[in-house]
């Protein structure tokens, strides 16, 4: 690149240039408000001064082990002080964090260790069975270190692996920790889920967990000594970079062990709560709670939710619950949201239903991230913005991943065009705003017809019987492919499958009406998201119905 009269003898120094790494949040928050809350949980109250005291602890202590740049130090830890430590003490000795998912199987467990390379594993007491069970089937040999919650009352068990608190005392709160050589240098990898094959280990970087994390402030108006609830799973893309950005607006941790509605009221009581994520089940959660254990919220509570698109029964009631819902959208290589739905004040005007079909919208980008777009992914140009014409949502900028760990076909594949192919489809609507229509491996293709499942769950929530639904393609025999609903109703309320086919017919193209109702628990993830492979596989088991409403009465798959 041709240097300007402006490049002249106008170097990079350490005056004037510094890589930018989230740590540095923690370092400003100890400094300027060493007593503030940091960290809450059960009756620890602990200050930004101690949590950075132990953070710093922590990375002497990994040093002191052998860890260093570039090393993987996994932990398989619940929402807990320890957790949060983790995510600055690791990086800040160089290493990377791997949070693991703690709803996973051994197995499974074991290939991350083993893809990862892990050198050491930080592990809740809860789940050391587990972590055995994965280590005896990896070739990875890493130190194991157990953290004993207090929180967490079942009987201790005997264990050859060393105590954390035991471990940190080793380490020095003074530790001189080490910046990242370079923004580009990976802070994480978190696993995908490896519905379609191995999981995918995505790398991220200081740079974009930086800016991830300052662009939940500012895209969600977070105030300073705002108060967060952990009911979104800190191992999900870390938190959502939340852990990095409560430090910056000098906010306060409520670490919650178990999602639970009973602990998450007291803590909206006592904590006065100001901000949670979760997935639409969270919601679900805590509407459920019996109404005296429900405490009157004002100012109300900020709710960020990702995944499926509320009903909007569970917007109303949310709303008369005294919580505001934002849509958030984005994915593990986004490093969490990066698509918000802002809302115009002016829609605030608008009837219920109106409202409820904006808010399913995902939205607009977040401030930190450059590009989205809906695009043709045959041409890469962008679809009609008429809120019709399906593409696929595409990213470009700054919080998008590095790529794939020890994967480059796959990072290749992912970045072809010089975009990030997410695999949803969406349309875009003339204002700008995306919605989100399918997954390209859930698009249901029907007599050479394309049929969202996310319209027809639509249509199913709207249904004052129907609590949860989810809709996959089923084998038909004339069309290929017919879309079958798994349903799960409300608390004492009924329905069959003729009353909820009768009313998708009302609502649907008849092409798009399931050809069969399977009323069962839906399987979920540890975080809320319905794992429509299993039921995909299930409907292929069921098979189409032998002839049109035939056999979709109380079918338990």
């Amino acid at each position: 690149m041709a240097q300007t009269p402006y490049d002249t003898d106008l170097d990079r120094t350490p005056a004037n240039y510094q890589p930018l790494t989230p740590l540095s949040f923690l370092d400003r928050a100890a400094s300027v408000f060493p007593d503030h809350t940091a960290i809450v949980h059960g009756p620890l109250r602990r200050s930004y001064a101690q949590f950075y005291a132990r953070a710093r602890q922590l990375a002497s202590a990994l040093a002191q082990a052998g860890m260093g740049r570039g090393d993987t130090v996994s932990v398989l830890l619940a929402n807990t002080p320890a957790m949060l430590e983790c995510h600055y003490g690791v990086p800040m000795c160089g290493a990377v964090l791997h949070a693991i998912n703690t709803r996973l199987d051994a197995a499974v467990i074991a290939f991350q260790l083993d893809h990862a390379m892990a050198k050491l594993v930080l592990v809740d007491r809860e789940f050391m069975p587990l972590m055995q069970a994965a280590l005896a089937l990896a070739r990875v040999r890493p130190r194991v270190i157990q953290y004993d919650d207090p929180e967490y009352d079942a009987a201790p068990t005997a264990t050859e692996a060393q105590d954390y608190e035991a471990f940190l005392a080793a380490g020095d709160p003074d530790f001189d920790w080490l910046m990242p050589l370079d923004e580009w240098d990976a802070i994480s990898i978190n696993y995908t889920s490896g519905t379609t094959g191995d999981p995918k280990g995505v790398v991220s970087h200081h740079r974009g967990a930086y800016l991830l994390a300052q662009g939940n402030a500012l895209t969600t108006s977070m105030q300073k000594h705002a108060v967060y609830l952990w009911t979104l799973p800190m191992f999900h893309c870390n938190g959502w970079c939340f852990p990095w950005t409560l430090s910056a607006i000098i906010g306060t941790h409520v670490c919650l062990r178990q999602v639970r509605a009973e602990p998450i009221w007291a803590a909206l009581a006592k904590d006065r709560v100001t901000h949670l994520c979760g997935a639409p089940i969270v919601m679900s959660l805590i509407l459920s709670a019996p109404d005296a254990l429900k405490p009157a919220l004002d100012p109300p509570v900020q709710f960020f939710t990702a995944a499926a698109p509320p009903p909007e029964r569970v917007l109303a009631d949310m709303r008369a619950a005294g919580f505001a819902v934002t849509h958030l959208y984005g994915l593990t290589e986004t490093y969490g949201p990066a698509v918000v739905n802002d809302w115009h004040a002016d829609w605030s005007l608008l009837p219920p239903a109106q409202q409820a079909a904006l808010k399913a919208r995902q939205g607009v980008r977040y401030l930190p991230l450059e590009r989205v777009e809906v695009l043709d992914p045959e041409t890469m140009r962008p679809v009609p913005r008429d809120g019709q014409t399906m593409g696929e949502v595409m990213f470009r900028g700054n919080v998008v991943m590095k790529g794939y760990f020890r994967n480059p076909k796959a990072t290749a594949a992912a970045f072809a065009g010089g975009w990030f192919h997410s695999g949803d489809l969406a349309v875009m609507h003339p204002d700008g705003y995306l919605q989100l229509k399918d997954r390209s491996k859930d698009i249901i293709i029907s007599g050479g017809e394309n049929i969202s499942s996310i319209e027809v769950e639509e249509v199913l929530y709207r249904h004052p019987a129907v609590a949860v639904a989810a809709v996959v393609a089923m084998p038909h025999e004339k069309w290929g492919e017919t879309p079958c609903a798994f349903v799960e109703l409300a608390e004492g309320q009924g329905a069959d499958g003729e009353s909820l086919r009768a009313w998708c017919r009302s609502h649907l193209a008849g092409y798009k009406v399931p050809g069969r109702f399977v009323f069962a628990q839906i399987p979920r993830t540890s975080t809320g998201k319905i794992q429509k492979f299993v039921l995909r596989e299930t409907a292929r088991e069921l098979g189409a119905p032998a002839t049109e409403g035939a056999g979709d009465q109380g079918i338990r798959p």
